[in-house]
């Protein structure tokens, strides 16, 4: 498979032009990796409006991924949500969109529906278990659906979520197709689920669009993201996408992290299935070997270990991982999170098992399992201002003790997972309160009421 995007930048590296062009730097080497660093020089195309190099590199992750479109971000997932969420605005207007959303949505969303004056009713699990998951089913949506007198203009879905937990969204996707809704997913956590032995997708189990993440699960520098199109995407919305791609994007995308999403396509290309498939045994046998020193693994997604340790010492955890020099996604007081590649190395499985070998040592006799009802998790809220009006409003930061009872300004939020504890526009209530602290927030944006 063709690199266009890097051949193009190593022979221009490799000529030594003398550069009077962007970026300041000039290709001298501060980091190390300045003589790659380019801006759009004839030849290089222009992201958002590609004819020549990135058009090709963006046609072979298409055929790759196959799905409809395929294009590129360098500015993460969370720009290409703000360009999913503005469409919706283009294609209904004058009226606003309505959107129902999963509650363990990014704050990416949140800001995008601040922008595109997008309302929002959130979907509830039966049972919240932890911030980050929101298991919703599409008897959950259907319900919401005959109990709201107006229809939605579109469906939002994480999965797979933050927790590996994977939603249904092929039974969703037949749910939507029925009631002429658009379904997108935030697929940021999955962009590898296409090439599993059996692939698993949002776009191929019947997501419209679907936005990917491709630096959390595939060898791609922080940033490098893509967005799907799947062959029933309504053409005026895909349209209406691609302008909003343009109108939220930079005018300086990084062509370092264009080069790494391009040199990905020849990785997927060269042996990534088999380099997948050993991976996940691998991690199969880890999460087999975990468990057997005692410890409750979650079934997750393939290549995360999640472990449940809500009866384990926070610090003694903590501890243990940081004696073996194991650094996990995140670890809070319920569970502990590690995401996996085939470029972890067989040493970074060796110190994960002595870290959890040594923890299991170091356990208290007798843990007692934290009560469920100390996991204290979102419910619904009054929300007497839209998303827009408490971000656009005036704010004053307040300490979370004098939060309770004021409106919400800016959504707290601790990163990672970076999912709002309560949204803009929301009443803050001492549920909110309680979970603030245990995530050790201490302040908070509220508005501010002459």
């Amino acid at each position: 498979m063709t690199t266009p995007i890097v051949d193009f930048v190593k022979n221009y590296a490799d000529k030594e032009h003398a550069r009077f062009h962007m970026p300041g730097h000039k290709g001298q080497p501060f980091l190390g990796c300045e003589k790659l660093d380019i801006t759009e020089i004839p030849g290089a195309d222009v992201l958002y409006m590609s004819d020549g190099i990135i058009e090709e590199s963006e046609q072979n992750a298409t055929s790759l991924f196959k799905t409809f479109k395929t294009c590129y971000s360098t500015e993460g997932s969370s720009h290409l949500i703000r360009a999913m969420i503005g469409a919706l605005a283009a294609v209904t207007a004058p009226r606003k969109p309505l959107i129902l959303s999963a509650r363990n949505a990014h704050k990416s969303f949140i800001y995008a529906c601040a922008c595109a004056d997008a309302h929002v009713k959130w979907l509830y699990p039966s049972k919240f278990k932890h911030l980050c998951c929101c298991k919703i089913t599409s008897n959950d949506i259907a319900d919401a659906l005959a109990d709201s007198s107006t229809k939605p203009d579109a469906i939002y879905i994480t999965s797979p979520d933050y927790l590996g937990n994977i939603t249904d969204i092929r039974s969703i996707s037949a749910l939507c197709e029925k009631n002429n809704i658009l379904l997108l997913v935030d697929n940021a956590h999955g962009a590898y689920l296409n090439f599993l032995e059996k692939p698993c997708h949002p776009i191929h189990l019947g997501a419209d669009v679907c936005a990917d993440s491709a630096h959390k699960s595939l060898p791609v520098l922080t940033g490098g993201a893509y967005l799907h199109f799947s062959r029933k995407c309504p053409q005026s919305y895909m349209s209406c996408v691609l302008n909003m791609l343009r109108v939220y994007a930079s005018t300086s995308p990084s062509y370092l992290t264009l080069q790494s999403l391009d040199r990905c396509n020849k990785y997927i290309e060269d042996n990534y299935h088999r380099k997948l498939k050993d991976t996940v045994n691998v991690i199969n046998n880890t999460k087999q070997a975990i468990k057997s020193l005692g410890f409750d693994v979650a079934d997750t997604e393939p290549l995360k270990i999640v472990i449940d340790i809500s009866n384990i010492p926070y610090d003694i955890f903590s501890e243990g991982l940081c004696k073996y020099n194991v650094s996990p996604e995140m670890c809070d007081s319920f569970y502990a999170v590690f995401m996996i590649t085939p470029e972890n190395t067989s040493k970074d499985f060796d110190c994960l098992l002595a870290a959890m070998r040594h923890i299991s040592v170091n356990l208290p006799q007798h843990a007692t399992k934290k009560s469920e009802e100390n996991i204290i998790m979102p419910s619904a809220h009054e929300t007497p201002l839209s998303i827009r009006q408490a971000i656009f409003s005036r704010h004053e930061t307040v300490t979370i003790e004098k939060s309770v009872g004021r409106i919400c300004a800016s959504p707290a939020i601790s990163c990672p997972p970076a999912i709002p504890i309560v949204a803009s526009g929301e009443i803050i209530t001492y549920s909110d309160y309680l979970i603030m602290k245990k995530y050790s927030i201490h302040f908070i944006d509220t508005v501010l009421i002459d």
